[in-house]
């Protein structure tokens, strides 16, 4: 495999541009920053998902001619579930009162423990069928149209994400210092309801 720089970049900047929007899986790296749990293992399990998704459409998917009709649907049903039940759980942390001590100071939410934290990013790599059409099949089909060199651009695509997220968990860590807040918090926690219900409305209607 020889590195052609223009198709590696190429690769990188269609990555970017299609992870860059604050979808579930965004929304959660920021949340594990406010909360300072897991943050960095977080974004290494996002990351190397997406690269798992990015090489299988490089390799695999795009000469298959993406998903199957009866496994992308399966794919949207399990995504729907998925986003309901995590949205109505978000919206159940904004609407209830924030824990309080005995001395009346607010109480930090429950910690996660790391498998706990491994699964949540997986699942919101994985279950999201946003993050499959765009990287596992997007990435894979505009890969074919560099023949032999698509590999460097799925290279590029990897890192773009790598980037990413290596970026987002930064801005979520200074963030976490800085804006330490359960008023932030639940005010995360009723975007992220509103656009996982958002999300499995419009894949519901994709169906039909």
């Amino acid at each position: 495999m020889t590195l052609s720089f223009p198709v590696f970049s190429a690769g990188m900047v269609l990555s970017l541009s299609l992870i860059m929007a604050i979808g579930p899986q965004n929304a959660h790296v920021l949340r594990m920053g406010l909360q300072r749990q897991h943050l960095w293992l977080t974004v290494a399990v996002c990351a190397l998902a997406d690269i798992v998704l990015i090489a299988l459409g490089v390799l695999g998917l795009a000469q298959l001619g993406g998903l199957s009709d009866k496994l992308q649907g399966a794919l949207i049903g399990a995504g729907v579930l998925f986003l309901g039940v995590y949205g109505w759980q978000a919206f159940q942390r904004f609407r209830s009162a924030a824990p309080r001590s005995a001395d009346g100071q607010p109480l930090a939410p429950p910690p996660t423990s790391r498998k706990q934290a491994v699964l949540s990013a997986l699942a919101f790599s994985w279950l999201n069928p946003h993050a499959w059409l765009d990287t596992a099949v997007l990435i894979g089909t505009a890969s074919l149209a560099y023949g032999p060199a698509s590999e460097v651009f799925g290279l590029g695509a990897a890192t773009g994400s790598v980037i990413w997220f290596t970026v987002l968990g930064a801005a979520a860590f200074w963030m976490g210092r800085r804006l330490n807040s359960l008023h932030l918090w639940r005010l995360l926690d009723g975007l992220v309801a509103l656009m996982m219900w958002g999300t499995a409305a419009w894949l519901l209607a994709s169906l039909f």
